[in-house]
């Protein structure tokens, strides 16, 4: 679902936000936007890590916080032992975990979520997730 952001798209977009592109943020953002793997914290240091090698816990943590607060990035709670990731400026989409590699995939939201909601309600977020086997895993361990 995400679309790869360049360098002056990362900038533009922290910009737009009102938060300052510092070098740590920008990297925080592009491996959160462009890998496509909904990170947790400790992923999005380990990747950093390598090419910042003096980059902090706390710097990452921070940068994740200020991204997002400012509206930028939004928080996962698919999995109860650790937040993750997502880019927060596409389409709404919901989530499938796979149950036996972990891994999380965007999928389209179900047509007909609009009639779900009463009247009189507010929805500010939308947050569906799906949990089962993958198709790597089901052609793994066929049953």
């Amino acid at each position: 679902m995400e679309a790869m952001l360049n360098s002056a798209q990362l900038i533009q977009t922290l910009r737009h936000y009102n938060v300052r592109p510092s070098v740590h943020r920008i990297a925080v953002l592009e491996y959160v936007a462009n890998n496509g793997t909904h990170p947790t914290a400790d992923e999005v240091f380990n990747a950093i890590a390598v090419v910042f090698p003096s980059v902090s816990r706390t710097t990452v943590y921070n940068s994740l916080h200020t991204l997002v607060e400012a509206g930028v990035l939004r928080e996962l709670d698919i999995e109860s032992a650790s937040t993750r990731y997502d880019l927060a400026l596409q389409t709404p989409h919901s989530h499938f975990r796979c149950t036996c590699c972990g891994k999380i995939y965007d999928m389209e939201l179900p047509s007909g979520l609009e009639h779900v909601v009463r009247p009189g309600f507010t929805v500010e977020a939308t947050d569906l997730y799906f949990a089962g086997i993958c198709p790597e895993c089901s052609a793994a361990h066929p049953a």
